[in-house]
């Protein structure tokens, strides 16, 4: 399970740092929020609840709908395949908030700061890990 930043590790490169790769479980980028989004109202970084887009099921996601969770960050994912999209937020584009592939699975934002639906997803994913 990867959090957060641990979500963007498993990418394969990052503007954050030019040169370095990811580990490249996920082909695709690591990129920033657009310099506009101030100019729309919008922060960077992105901080604060964002509910939650379902693009298709997941075992992480059991039992959860378009619930609010917690967002800190500035850089968001672009994957190669949008297949491994489970669910986005809107942040003035499109973010991926969790992606899955096989027996891996990342959250952009920060289950252990969303409250209950956060425990719950971490309790989802405990019942796949055991």
């Amino acid at each position: 399970l990867g959090v957060c930043l641990g979500l963007q590790v498993l990418f394969s490169e990052s503007e954050e740092s030019p040169g370095v790769k990811g580990l490249d479980v996920f082909s695709g980028k690591v990129v920033r929020f657009p310099e506009t989004l101030p100019a729309e109202g919008l922060k960077i970084p992105h901080m604060g609840w964002n509910n939650l887009n379902i693009k298709r099921e997941s075992p992480l996601l059991e039992g959860i709908g378009s619930d609010y969770m917690y967002f800190v960050h500035s850089y968001h994912v672009h994957p190669d395949d949008e297949g491994v999209v489970v669910a986005t937020v809107d942040y003035g584009v499109e973010v991926p908030a969790v992606v899955a592939q096989d027996n891996v699975f990342a959250t952009q934002f920060h289950p252990e700061k969303s409250g209950e639906v956060g425990l719950e997803i971490l309790k989802n994913f405990l019942k796949q890990a055991l």
